[in-house]
């Protein structure tokens, strides 16, 4: 199927091919700000006072709950953005005021940057694809800075929807204002519709009447719709018809940019962006004023149909070609899977490694000649008859038969490096590849897939290409409805805490514990926490989520000092997105100084992959740590990212060696080796230690042996609920 399928009717808006700058005297853009507090209306204005963008200055109306928005909303106009809190009178009542603004009120222009302290309740990914939120922020990230940006991006995206709000009305209203002949689809089928309507007009025959041309910048004239005695000449060179008379008609109607009258008639018709239309009548005897005054009438339609034509044209490269890279784009892509022929039997996506960082670490522009380089080699390495689009920011799709579009073609693509701006730059490319069945095959469905194949290998095979399989559409869809049923017991408090034991193993004192989380389903039903945790994390509900772990950690371990425990030190993990927060430390102060706790009596729990990204970031928040006595150990030490540079530059006090070298086999196997290596280690660095998963006394005996500080385990207690956690204490 052709990209420019002439048989389309629908009305389609359009944009100008340079951006309409917004009117500067045009008064203030409007900024409606929703939030329960106070505060936050008051830091937003202080923040953004005197702020100017794209030449007007900024005005505020306040909503103090979402209910008052609403009404603000039914009956304030042109407001550009909308700063809107997430939990106000409902934990979701900013989410329904952007539904009642998109559905009920059908304003689709006006932008919505959600902020939320609490982002665990509307998670970016499917908030933004659901509700149309133009950004998603915590509150903690919306920086002075970070705020005009977001605030500039947004009023951008509104100038522009409203523009091609009003664009497409204006087309509505020219449409609706010609004849039929402003309805025809496609360029030659416009000319075939003049040379028609002409015949009529005019009462001429087709056999003797109408050849039309066509220009544009960069083309020569063109024979484009013919009947009768000239229909042969379709789609020759003006320049080369045989007919003198008419070639030397039409090329003074198009080089002079009129309508010439006389022997025969030949009438002009152009737009502003240089395209021109001419049409030869051949007609033996001058024009009476009754076929002037028609001919008059007829032209003024045709002239607005033509551009009309042309804009078409130009919403539809718009809507079916991405620009940048001069390929079909994903709803052009979509329909010509679905328009597939049955020889095309796989589809490909390809996605660029590390794109992103090239675009942070560099820069956009650098970033766009990537894209056009990757394009080009994508368009080259492959025959005609496979397509190639561009179906993401930086995931091209790929549709042919298989011995075509392989892995192996794939990765030859990416064998040498791309010549970018004068360097060569050497990429890779992940590819998700699925086989098709047949056209009952429905192209969405098959883009899903193939992007569910994607996926997985980002995850498993990084730079390598993967089949889909049924069964990662499952485990997809699994982890969704377990992700969906985590949402809803953190709402509904069906987690909550368990508490294990520490031992000195010299002594048999108990001198502290870990609070460990766990997720009981409705059905009576645990969920191991390796299962939950990691979508918590890719979800962004970690961060709500450890932030309730340890405020109810703490809590429980004032009520322990107020029952007369003394010398105990609760242990919080903290996961890798939690510990990166900005307000990670405030928020750990915060807390202690809510339950009264001494800061010598809390220890945070980390794995060793925290300190991969930034090694000098996650030293300044460790160091702040220890400034005011909060102890920090390194979890399951030797199971991960594990680096002696590293480990002497982090301020922490106490390695946690994993079960797997205590009482799992590798322990067996080794005779300890590992944990006599890690205690080694620990010792010359001066580190305390804490040994878990001890379950028999032959176990603890060994570890006190080899010199272990403490240890937790089944030999001295099960995790325990709070109530009897404190009973244990009372026995012990």
């Amino acid at each position: 199927m052709s990209m420019r399928d002439e048989n389309r009717d629908e009305l389609l808006a359009f944009v100008d091919e340079e951006e309409v700058a917004p009117d500067n005297t045009a008064g203030h853009w409007r900024i409606l700000i929703v939030d329960d507090e106070p505060d936050v209306h008051e830091v937003t204005l202080l923040a953004l006072r005197d702020v100017v963008i794209e030449g007007r200055h900024l005005s505020f109306l306040h909503a103090h709950s979402a209910l008052e928005a609403r009404e603000m909303l039914s009956r304030e106009a042109d407001i550009a953005v909308i700063l809107l809190d997430v939990v106000m009178e409902t934990d979701d009542a900013g989410l329904k005021l952007v539904r009642y603004l998109r559905e009920d009120l059908d304003n689709r222009a006006t932008r919505v940057i959600l902020r939320t302290g609490q982002p665990g309740y509307a998670p970016e990914i499917e908030t933004i694809r659901l509700f149309d939120i133009n950004d998603y922020k915590t509150k903690s990230e919306l920086t002075r800075v970070r705020l005009y940006t977001t605030i500039t991006v947004a009023i951008r995206s509104f100038w522009q929807i409203h523009q091609l709000e009003a664009n497409r009305r204006g087309l509505e209203m020219i449409i609706n204002a010609t004849m039929e002949l402003s309805k025809p689809n496609g360029l030659r089928r416009f000319a075939e519709g003049v040379v028609t309507q002409l015949c009529a007009l005019l009462g001429v025959g087709e056999d003797g009447l109408v050849c039309a041309a066509s220009v544009s910048r960069g083309v020569a004239p063109y024979v484009l719709a013919a009947a009768g005695q000239y229909s042969a000449w379709i789609g020759q060179s003006l320049s080369a018809i045989p007919d003198e008379r008419v070639k030397r008609i039409l090329e003074d109607a198009l080089g002079k940019h009129q309508h010439t009258f006389g022997e025969s008639t030949c009438l002009y018709f152009s737009t502003p962006d240089s395209h021109a239309l001419a049409a030869f009548v051949d007609v033996d005897s001058p024009l009476n004023e009754v076929d002037s005054q028609l001919l008059e009438v007829f032209c003024s339609n045709i002239a607005i149909g033509f551009e009309n034509v042309q804009l078409y044209q130009k919403v539809y490269d718009l809507a079916f070609e991405d620009l940048l890279v001069h390929l079909p784009n994903r709803n052009s892509f979509i329909g010509l899977v679905e328009c597939r022929p049955e020889s095309a039997d796989r589809v490909a996506l390809v996605d660029i490694d590390g794109f992103s960082d090239i675009n942070s670490i560099l820069d956009q522009a650098f970033g766009d000649l990537v894209l056009e380089a990757v394009a080009a080699r994508l368009r080259n390495a492959f025959p005609p008859s496979v397509v190639v689009a561009r179906v993401g920011n930086d995931v091209f799709g790929l549709l042919g038969i298989a011995r075509e579009v392989s892995p192996e073609r794939i990765a030859q693509v990416f064998a040498q490096p791309f010549a970018v701006d004068g360097q060569e730059l050497r990429l890779s490319a992940t590819s998700g590849l699925i086989a098709l069945g047949g056209i009952q095959d429905k192209a969405v469905e098959v883009l899903k897939n193939t992007g569910v194949a994607l996926k997985h290998a980002k995850s498993f095979q990084r730079g390598k290409s993967m089949f889909y399989e049924p069964v990662y559409a499952v485990e997809a869809r699994d982890r969704m409805r377990m992700l969906n049923s985590l949402r809803q017991a953190f709402s509904a408090e069906h987690l909550f805490l368990q508490y294990q034991p520490f031992i000195n193993l010299a002594s048999g004192r108990i001198v502290g514990a870990e609070a460990l989380l766990r997720w009981k389903t409705e059905e009576g039903n645990f969920v191991p926490p390796d299962r939950f945790i990691p979508l918590a994390e890719q979800s962004g509900l970690m961060v709500a989520l450890g932030n309730w772990v340890m405020r109810s950690a703490l809590q429980f371990l004032a009520q322990l000092r107020a029952e007369g425990v003394r010398d105990f030190r609760m242990a919080v993990n903290v996961s890798h997105t939690q510990f990166r927060e900005p307000d990670f430390i405030d928020d750990l102060m915060t807390a202690m100084a809510i339950y009264d706790i001494d800061p010598s009596c809390v220890e945070i729990e980390l794995t060793e992959s925290v300190a991969i990204d930034n090694v000098e970031l996650i030293e300044q928040k460790l160091a702040a740590l220890r400034q005011v006595g909060v102890a920090v150990a390194i979890d399951d030490f030797g199971t991960g990212y594990s680096s002696l540079n590293i480990l002497r530059r982090l301020d922490i006090e106490r390695l946690k060696i994993d079960r797997a070298f205590v009482s799992g086999e590798q322990c067996a196997a080794e005779d300890y080796g590992i944990a006599r290596m890690v205690l080694q280690l620990a010792s010359q660095l001066g580190l305390r230690t804490i040994a878990e998963g001890i379950e028999t006394e032959e176990q603890r005996q060994m570890l006190a042996a080899l010199g272990c500080d403490e240890g937790q385990g089944y030999l001295f207690a099960r995790p325990l609920s709070a109530d009897a956690f404190v009973a244990f204490l009372h026995d012990h």
